[in-house]
């Protein structure tokens, strides 16, 4: 006769919606070996035949311009019958001074690429030296050559820079020369890119190892990281596929900056989804159930909580829909679909594994086998939040400590920095450094002011005045126009040969496309009109065009945005809480709780980036991107965390559902948002300013949520609450009634 423990029966099922998930547990476990390799061959078929996810190659489109200064561009190329502003310039310094012969030889060259003197795909150029008298805002004199170089705009970036590159490489060959580099926006953003395409495979390895670490250490096992790196593959591999298919049908362009954040995303979701089936499992092996029956409680039991959590991420994140930036648009059902891909691999393809594996998932590690279960005794923790007066003290110091961090985020400025993003070794901002040395700041991307009136042209003195009144205007630090390059006038540079306009290139005295220079811009612009009238030009249509406009216009349609994402994103997770918990009181401090984390995560980060590191300010999308993603991440762990209290608090007063429920709750949420936070964490070893603050951003917010929101403050706003968190409906009041039943 055995000694061996008498293996249990499976729990009954009450009700239609336990069946049916109990129904469909069965089902997957009966064709555990069908879906494995079914998610091998979608893997496989997704690289070999799916398009792979296409990047804008002229991408300021997709980061959502479309604003008045492409306007302003385009008249002033109808006005001038060619372009003033470049978005790409050669720059040579010497700080001992260049030679006036060097100077000459960079207008000569200017000169002779305008009139196609070079068999090279450049369609013109304006030289500026910062020679004396001819910048009187330069920071030095007859040190630098600003030479602006016009690129074929039908090529993208990379082939722009290349050419431009690669004819200053020929050209300036001597020593004398002193050539430092391309720089502008379009050589930043070609840049950006040779650094992402060099550093992102590094970081998803490095993330991949760090994540299948936590996993490892969490189970004391070498098998179930396996298990997660098997799951999470599929999902990327098919991901990439579909996205790449979606992306194509849809006409909708992914920028390149963002596709590292949509891989973290799924790794994270992956693995924290591969978290809570393993801990259903190995609790299921430990209280003496055989290997498939283990597998189909398990999936029976968290299959409904991560179907709702990960529709609740992918609902959130589709809600940037409404943007109506072209960034938010398209961005937003790119992170849905893979959410939605990551979750279908997570409730087919684990499960299946589960199966398959049983207790060798958790190898070396032996489960000893336990039928009773034996209630643990809680921490001291878990004693505080369960008890209504340390709860309350717990309230507040949460509510103090976050509501003072949000309040930071107050004093948030936005930019669009694409050369100060980049690393210092980079050729761009070495040359963007030198050209500010020498002139200003703002001279890597000026600003155009274009004035139109009948006759403008012929009023000189007029004219001369408003150039001389904006010298003054306070963030200027020169201004170029008419008059003031005899070579550039005489080819009808600054003022139109038809007579009706004349325009100007405005260098500021703080870095282009961030927020400093964003407000000057629009002190400016709002002072043209009173300016063109103290100088006696009377009434004139103006024109601003340029980078920081662009950004100024990008960041304005953003901020348009942000109430309406935000009202639509809080409304989707409300209700996705509401429907799960059939509850209205707990899912609306649910929610609060989660805004407030959001909002000290921001507070946090402008103290970090602005005040600590003395950033101008945050790169644009990044605080929406992060935004949307922590309050979805956050509903997610509310439907993990009060799911099961709520489970708990079916059979058992309040307050020991919490006991029971809250430790088991809070370690498999804390090993998943480990994970979680160092998937984000991770994207900050990419050298580029918006990946150190998305990294921050989205890993200190994860573990804000874990450690502070869903260990401490939400446990202890259910204790406070009590059974009303449940109205309209009764379900927490059901185990008021019921004996509490300690073997389960």
């Amino acid at each position: 006769m055995s000694d061996a423990p008498a293996r249990p029966e499976s729990p009954p099922r009450r009700g239609f919606m336990a069946k049916l998930w109990y129904g469909y547990a069965r089902v997957t476990v009966a064709l555990r070996w069908f879906i494995v390799l079914g998610w091998i061959a979608a893997a496989v078929a997704a690289q070999l035949y799916l398009p792979a996810p296409q990047g804008s190659a002229n991408d300021i489109e997709a980061l959502g311009a479309n604003d008045a200064s492409f306007a302003a561009e385009q008249r002033s190329l109808e006005l001038f019958g060619f372009p003033l502003l470049s978005r790409a310039a050669i720059v040579q310094r010497d700080p001992e001074g260049l030679s006036p012969l060097v100077q000459a030889e960079a207008v000569m060259r200017g000169i002779a690429i305008t009139q196609k003197a070079y068999d090279v795909p450049l369609l013109g150029a304006i030289p500026v030296p910062n020679a004396e008298g001819a910048f009187p805002g330069a920071g030095e004199k007859n040190t630098t050559v600003v030479t602006f170089v016009f690129g074929d705009p039908n090529m993208n970036f990379f082939d722009q820079t290349y050419h431009i590159e690669e004819f200053a490489a020929q050209q300036l060959t001597d020593a004398s020369d002193s050539y430092v580099g391309v720089t502008g926006s379009i050589p930043a953003r070609a840049a950006q890119g040779r650094v992402l395409n060099s550093y992102v495979h590094i970081v998803e390895v490095v993330t991949i190892l760090a994540v299948l670490t936590i996993v490892a250490v969490t189970f004391g096992s070498l098998v179930a990281p396996l298990l997660t790196l098997i799951s999470v593959g599929a999902a990327v591999f098919v991901t990439l596929g579909v996205s790449g298919w979606a992306s194509t049908v849809m006409n909708v362009s992914i920028p390149a900056d963002l596709r590292p954040l949509i891989v973290a995303l799924l790794l994270g979701i992956v693995t924290d989804y591969c978290i809570f089936y393993l801990s259903g499992l190995r609790a299921r092996l430990r209280e003496g159930y055989d290997r498939l029956e283990a597998a189909r409680l398990a999936t029976a039991s968290f299959t409904p909580i991560v179907t709702v959590a990960g529709v609740t991420v992918a609902a959130g994140t589709a809600s940037l829909l409404v943007a109506e930036s072209p960034l938010f648009s398209g961005f937003g059902p790119a992170l849905a679909l893979t959410v939605l891909t990551g979750l279908v691999v997570a409730i087919t393809l684990v499960p299946a594994l589960l199966a398959i594996l049983g207790g060798a998932a958790f190898w070396p590690r032996k489960l000893a086998v336990a039928p009773t279960k034996v209630r643990e005794r809680p921490s001291f923790l878990t004693r505080a939040v369960a008890n209504r007066a340390s709860a309350f003290v717990i309230v507040l110091l949460c509510v103090a400590g976050l509501g003072a961090l949000a309040y930071q985020a107050k004093d948030m400025e936005l930019g669009l920095g694409f050369v100060q993003s980049l690393p210092e070794t980079t050729s761009a901002q070495r040359a963007a450094d030198a050209a500010g040395e020498g002139f200003a700041p703002g001279i890597v991307s000026p600003t155009e002011i274009v004035l139109e009136a009948p006759g403008i042209g012929e009023k000189q003195e007029e004219v001369a005045q408003f150039g001389e009144a904006l010298k003054t205007q306070p963030g200027v630090a020169g201004v170029i126009g008419p008059g003031d390059l005899p070579a550039a006038d005489d080819a009808g540079a600054f003022t139109a040969k038809s007579g009706e306009a004349v325009r100007y290139l405005v260098v500021l005295d703080s870095t282009p496309l961030e927020a400093t220079a964003i407000d000057t811009l629009g002190s400016i612009r709002e002072s043209l009109p009173q300016l063109a009238t103290d100088a006696g030009l009377g009434e004139v249509t103006s024109y601003v065009g340029g980078d920081t406009a662009l950004a100024s216009g990008i960041i304005a349609d953003t901020s348009n945005d942000l109430l309406r994402i935000g009202l639509v994103a809080l409304a989707v997770n409300l209700l996705l809480l509401v429907i799960f918990l059939r509850a209205l009181i707990a899912p609306l401090y649910l929610l609060a709780s989660s805004v407030l984390a959001l909002g000290a995560t921001l507070g946090l980060a402008v103290l970090f980036f602005q005040d600590y590191l003395g950033q101008d300010g945050l790169t644009f999308y990044v605080p929406f991107a992060v935004s949307v993603l922590l309050l979805s991440l956050g509903s997610d762990y509310n439907i993990f965390a009060v799911g099961h209290i709520w489970q708990e608090a079916r059979n058992r007063p309040m307050r020991e559902a919490l006991l029971v429920a809250t430790p088991e709750s809070t370690r498999a949420i804390t090993s998943a948002g480990l994970a979680l936070a160092a998937s984000f964490g991770l994207l900050a070893l990419i050298p580029l300013g918006p990946f150190h603050e998305l990294g921050f951003l989205l890993g200190v917010g994860i573990l804000i949520d874990v450690f502070i929101v869903r260990a401490l403050l939400v446990p202890s706003l259910i204790t406070l609450v009590g059974t009303f968190s449940s109205w309209p409906s009764t379900i927490l009041r059901r185990g008021r009634r019921r004996p509490a039943e300690v073997a389960q």
